[in-house]
């Protein structure tokens, strides 16, 4: 029982352009975070005496900079100088005609997510237990993990797995996992849908905690990423061997979440040294299974060996796979081979963060960078576009017209952050906005009441309640136009 219909929660009756979905994960309040943060940042780096010239970043120049930082995964080339080429042979139109190179470099050395104020409080604490290592990255990581579980409901089957941001830089967070593509990185504990690869959960390991864990690592990975609050209840979850115990499996039947992994022998919990263990002997399509109250440990051999499975609930249902069979020198045979139902479906929704993290390479932002967090930045944006294409695809299939594909939908939402067309050709600004009364009244004693709607740049910058009788007539937003308070100005810079 889902807490809310299962795929994408937004309005399936109007329109939405790529930017408009990108924007529910880079929304006004966190581009305008990032913006007073970075002013704060670059004004404390002139302090320190650096010599470029800046001018305060505002959120639709911001939203240029985040179009080129997406534009550099469309088109590969060896520096950020080279976009800016002129006269040469790997010369590209679209950035000069969108910002000069120096005001992108600029942007892209101050960028900053937190306050540096009180960065400065959260240094003096290392070694400490108060001491918060993600806190460079805090207000953009929570925005985009709260829009993350918003704006989507998953299907019944998801997947849970390490991620790794490539990165060498010594952080104190980095690891290594030889298995890993990326062998050197900050590690993410991701929760994605096995169907589409959608990002719904993640948390950064940070490393070993103040306080020692009561079950684990693995265990509490799980557990953090799990949330029946918002999710709900009869969802599968899929996972390998690092994760996989029986003490988690009965917690998750516990929260009514059924499970299912491949499991270590020498767990704590799982059965050994039984009598009807497999060998290396034993036939191929054997099964060997084992319940225990409400887990099944299921062992069952393949080609080059058996492989074991614990399942929550219980269910040891068999089908029948494809397999070749060797009979007689060089002569392979095809034939039906009996394969449990547990280890059916894993194979079929184990790779749901695989999924994800194959969509984010495809067009990734990721470059080298001497600053840890940034690396992080240029990740969530990777994670923002990359969801916002599967919530296109979705919506795209509830309305039964066929989607654009992963490069189109890309192309289109960096021609729409920069403000150009397909052809590079840089938009006119609109000049409808106007400041208009809300309520056409003909009673002198109503025409300063009627109508009045909460002021929207009161409410979302300074957290206070002002009403207003005026708006903008192309934005359709209510914003105050008196002596000493002109949102309207404000709002539109």
């Amino acid at each position: 029982m889902p807490r809310r219909p299962p795929g994408a929660q937004v309005d399936l009756h109007s329109g939405h352009t790529p930017k408009d979905l990108f924007l529910l994960y880079f929304a006004a309040d966190t581009m305008r975070t990032i913006c007073r943060n970075t002013n704060k940042q670059a004004a404390r780096n002139q302090q320190k005496g650096s010599k470029y010239q800046w001018t305060d970043v505002d959120v639709e120049e911001l939203h240029r900079f985040l179009g080129l930082l997406i534009y550099t995964s469309l088109v590969t080339l060896p520096s950020i100088q080279d976009y800016w080429k002129q006269s040469h042979i790997l010369s590209v139109s679209l950035p000069a005609k969108v910002m000069p190179r120096d005001r992108f470099r600029s942007i892209s050395w101050n960028i900053h997510l937190s306050d540096p104020e009180e960065d400065v409080i959260n240094d003096q604490r290392k070694g400490t237990p108060q001491h918060d290592k993600l806190f460079r990255v805090k207000p953009l990581m929570d925005d985009i993990r709260t829009a993350c579980q918003a704006h989507y409901h998953p299907k019944k089957e998801l997947s849970v797995d390490e991620r790794m941001v490539a990165t060498k830089a010594k952080t104190g967070m980095t690891q290594y996992m030889k298995d890993k593509p990326n062998k050197w990185g900050i590690k993410l504990f991701v929760l994605a849908e096995s169907n589409n690869g959608y990002t719904l959960n993640f948390n950064v390991y940070v490393g070993k905690a103040h306080t020692p864990s009561v079950h684990g690592l693995s265990y509490d990975a799980v557990m953090d990423l799990i949330q029946p609050s918002h999710l709900g209840t009869g969802y599968h979850i899929y996972m390998d061997n690092f994760y996989t115990s029986p003490k988690l499996f009965l917690s998750l039947g516990s929260m009514k979440f059924g499970a299912c992994g491949t499991y270590r022998s020498n767990r704590k919990g799982c059965p050994s040294g039984r009598e009807n263990a497999l060998t290396s002997k034993s036939k191929r399509g054997s099964v060997r299974w084992i319940r225990e109250d409400r887990l099944v440990f299921v062992k069952w051999m393949d080609t080059r060996g058996g492989v074991g499975v614990l399942h929550n609930p219980p269910s040891v249902l068999s089908e029948t796979i494809k397999r070749k069979v060797k009979e007689g020198p060089g002569r392979w045979v095809a034939k039906d081979i009996p394969c449990p139902t547990p280890i059916m479906a894993y194979n079929k929704y184990m790779g749901g963060v695989d999924l994800s993290d194959q969509l984010l390479q495809y067009y990734s932002t990721h470059r080298r960078t001497a600053r840890w967090y940034r690396t992080l930045f240029l990740h969530f944006l990777d994670m923002g576009t990359t969801n916002a294409y599967i919530l296109h695809c979705d919506i795209s299939a509830t309305q039964q017209v066929t989607p654009m594909t992963h490069k189109n939908f890309v192309a289109e939402l960096v021609a729409q952050l920069c403000g150009v067309t397909q052809t590079g050709v840089p938009l006119q600004k609109s000049t409808s906005h106007v400041s208009v009364a809300i309520a056409n009244v003909a009673e002198a004693k109503d025409k300063a009441t009627a109508g009045r709607r909460v002021c929207q740049r009161c409410k979302q910058v300074d957290k206070k309640r002002f009403v207003t009788p005026w708006k903008c007539k192309a934005c359709d937003v209510a914003l105050c136009v008196i002596v000493d308070r002109n949102c309207f100005e404000e709002w539109h810079k």
